[in-house]
């Protein structure tokens, strides 16, 4: 019987699964929306939820709670400036997963998460400054 257990474990060890979602959480609160795995984004979904909620309160125990899941402190910036007030009104459901086909390699279910009301400037910006930056130097 599988009684008190709550989660997917992914096929990964612990301290993978916890990389990985770090990661994960950083790539949503930087672009609000990634697409992955089925089972990822719905195991995602209540980290993702935790930590807005975390940025709603605002404080600084809220924010060292935050950097220590996220590990990426500019992600952590953008969640409790940004996102923190955007969400300030709503109770919960901050995140949404939609059923996205399946991948051509392995037919693995495919999922878009995405933040609810997100600003759709946001997807690829962070690459873009990069990329410009980049091509900047080159011509300098």
């Amino acid at each position: 019987m599988r009684h008190g257990i709550a989660h997917r474990k992914l096929n990964r060890t612990a301290s993978h699964r916890k990389a990985m979602f770090a990661n994960m959480a950083a790539s949503l609160i930087e672009h609000e929306q990634i697409v992955t795995t089925l089972p990822k984004a719905k195991e995602l979904k209540p980290i993702m939820d935790k930590l807005v909620t975390l940025a709603k309160k605002g404080d600084l125990h809220a924010r060292r709670q935050a950097i220590a899941q996220v590990r990426n402190k500019d992600a952590v910036r953008k969640l409790f400036e940004i996102m923190g007030e955007r969400y300030k009104d709503r109770n919960g459901g901050y995140t949404r997963v939609l059923k996205a086909g399946f991948r051509f390699g392995d037919n693995a279910p495919r999922a878009v998460i995405e933040l609810v009301d997100r600003d759709e400037a946001a997807k690829g910006a962070g690459d873009r400054a990069r990329l410009e930056a980049e091509l900047e130097a080159v011509e300098e």
